[in-house]
């Protein structure tokens, strides 16, 4: 019988255990790759990478985890497809799928990856949509564990700023993962209620949103921050400055936190916008181990979507 495709579109589609074992298996992956150890199990497959959306990090890290892994790359801009001339997605998919192993996606929006993955016999892993960013939030959650331990319950993790796609993953990881998230959001840059509302009836932890940076803040073991405005939103750049610049991370803020705290950013960083410099440089910034693990996931993610160690 015909093995199911194992796609990865938002946090919300695996269960607690899958997501752990992703996690620890991201640590086991780093920690060959530390040792020297060759490890490709992915010899002879391709990966797709069709992106719409600018990127440093997700694509140079999809990269470097499938020819880490023994495998090819093959990189696509929707310019240079006939995606750009009007061919449906469907038809796409069902092309792709007959030249690649997985296909990853960079998109605006999430009925893109649905719609891709609903036509393809290949994997189809969100690289990020406006709406959610599944595979960064793993990297995030592996840096948290790395610095605090495996288990997150006793943690309080904090979110300032937009209510935006890694906002939203980070509520559903909260969910799925069980640990308690504050967010801080300016009013009307709330998260969508309707993934609040659903992360929230299956949560085991508060999932609170607030309009005061400090109260959430407060005591905080993790803090994390992204952008004011996201791709796609650049008009709207101005206006975000003044409505946020009490949300900023800084070190007045940290104040609040546990002396422990660490912060984290996916990048890329404006300094001196949703965090300073003094903060994204000094000693509770686990940006750049954060920026180091997405590679790291990337792999136990396309090693589980190919099924690579079945």
């Amino acid at each position: 019988m015909k093995q199911s495709v194992r796609h990865y579109l938002q946090v919300a589609d695996l269960d607690r255990e899958t997501l752990l074992s992703l996690l620890d298996r991201a640590m086991e992956l780093k920690r060959m790759q530390k040792e020297g150890k060759m490890y490709t199990p992915a010899s002879g497959k391709v990966l797709g990478m069709l992106f719409e959306k600018a990127s440093t990090r997700t694509r140079v890290s999809f990269e470097a985890a499938m020819f880490r892994l023994g495998g090819n790359v093959s990189f696509m801009a929707r310019r240079d497809l006939q995606l750009d001339r009007g061919e449906p997605l469907k038809d796409t998919a069902r092309v792709l799928s007959r030249y690649l192993d997985c296909l990853v996606v960079r998109t605006f929006g999430q009925s893109v990856v649905e719609e891709l993955a609903r036509w393809s016999d290949i994997p189809v892993i969100n690289g990020l949509t406006d709406s959610h960013h599944p595979c960064q939030i793993l990297s995030d959650v592996m840096t948290v564990m790395e610095a605090k331990g495996r288990d997150l319950s006793g943690l309080k993790v904090a979110w300032v700023g937009d209510g935006n796609n890694m906002a939203q993953s980070w509520i559903q990881a909260a969910a799925k993962l069980g640990f308690p998230l504050y967010l801080a959001c300016p009013k009307g840059y709330e998260p969508d209620d309707e993934i609040l509302s659903r992360a929230r009836s299956e949560a085991g932890f508060p999932i609170e949103v607030m309009e005061d940076p400090v109260a959430a803040v407060k005591d905080a073991d993790v803090i994390n921050t992204d952008v004011w405005a996201s791709m796609g939103q650049e008009e709207e750049a101005e206006e975000r400055k003044k409505v946020f610049m009490p949300f900023q991370v800084n070190d007045a803020l940290l104040k609040h936190a546990k002396p422990d705290c660490i912060v984290l950013h996916c990048l890329p960083a404006h300094r001196g916008e949703e965090i300073t410099e003094e903060v994204l440089e000094g000693p509770h910034s686990v940006a750049w181990d954060q920026a180091e693990n997405k590679m790291h996931i990337h792999k136990a993610v396309l090693e589980w979507a190919m099924r690579l160690r079945d």
